[in-house]
């Protein structure tokens, strides 16, 4: 009898587990707390440093803008700076359909500066919904929260642009996951220009440099293979680009470069010329921003250096660009 009992409570928590933790997460999740009640003061000095930051270190303007794919790296399409629009879907590797969002004063006319705050460093946005981070976010709620007002400030400067973008949804099992993905910013003080490795690891954290150049399995980062590059990103015609290996190994990742090669590579990727040239299909081409990354000061730059060389080295070398019909 005292068995037949203790099995019925077995099977009540049980069934409570399954009634309740679905349902937590399902309403009563994301929980990281209401947006502040802020007012961003727009000074030219906080525009400036916002500008910078979304247009070459966090780089927003990139995936809010229409890209040209037909030039190396999709440099953004002047005109359309923050206009949204862009899709991440199945194609792509992603569980959903996913839209970058209107971030140009029409898209972001019912937002308040807290509401954007929040979305900004903790992916839950004016509606309470969490979004999926095709938007680095976690690595934003790890700024300076000055640094993150600046980027407020500057693209409440954008020039308006009506362009009504479709609503972002995710793939069962994700529809449910997804709730459980944002948490809590955690805020960091920008350190000191001279203090170049920790000033370094702040950028390179801010540019999210981790999440392009590591291995993914089911969509979360291999521990281990941190900064070795491999991570496939399809093109929609069907070509394949491999991130490149920046851990500190010097056959293979970027341990054996020179201060000089490494601000050379930006420099060049970025450089007007090779950008002004379309490609033909099929051609060599990258998804990332070099248009962006490569106008970055040079101090900038030789910090993100300074700190890379401090990762973990991972031996790993890797086939940069698969064509559609070497596949």
């Amino acid at each position: 009898m005292k068995l037949k009992i203790v099995f019925k409570w077995i099977l009540v928590i049980f069934v409570g587990v399954v009634i309740l933790v679905p349902g937590y997460i399902k309403f009563l999740l994301p929980n990281v707390g209401s947006a502040p009640d802020l007012k961003v003061e727009r000074t030219p000095e906080r525009i400036a440093r916002g500008a910078y930051l979304a247009n070459h270190v966090t780089v927003c303007i990139d995936c809010h803008s229409k890209r040209d794919w037909s030039r190396f790296s999709g440099p953004p399409i002047a005109g359309t700076f923050g206009m949204g629009g862009d899709l991440f879907d199945q194609k792509f590797g992603f569980p959903g359909v996913y839209y970058a969002t209107n971030i140009t004063p029409a898209g972001l006319v019912n937002y308040t500066d807290g509401e954007l705050f929040r979305v900004i460093t903790t992916g839950v946005n004016r509606e309470g919904k969490a979004m999926f981070p095709v938007m680095p976010y976690h690595y934003y709620g790890l700024m300076d929260e000055e640094d993150i007002k600046s980027i407020i400030a500057y693209i409440r400067t954008l020039q308006p642009i009506e362009n009504e973008v479709p609503k972002s949804k995710s793939d069962f099992p994700m529809s449910f996951i997804i709730n459980t993905i944002p948490d809590k910013a955690h805020y960091s003080k920008l350190p000191l220009k001279s203090d170049t490795v920790n000033y370094g690891k702040y950028l390179t954290t801010a540019a999210a440099c981790l999440d392009c150049h590591t291995q993914v399995n089911h969509g979360q980062l291999i521990a281990g293979f941190e900064y070795g590059g491999g991570r496939e990103f399809p093109f929609p015609d069907g070509s394949i680009v491999r991130s490149t290996n920046i851990s500190s190994e010097d056959s293979t990742g970027i341990g054996g470069w020179t201060r000089e090669r490494f601000i050379g590579s930006f420099r060049m990727h970025s450089d007007s010329t090779l950008l002004s040239i379309k490609l033909s299909p099929g051609s060599f081409n990258s998804i990332m921003p070099w248009s962006m990354y490569g106008k970055m000061t040079t101090g900038d730059l030789l910090s993100i250096f300074a700190y890379l060389k401090t990762v973990k080295p991972v031996k790993a070398k890797w086939i940069n660009f698969t064509p559609a019909q070497q596949k």
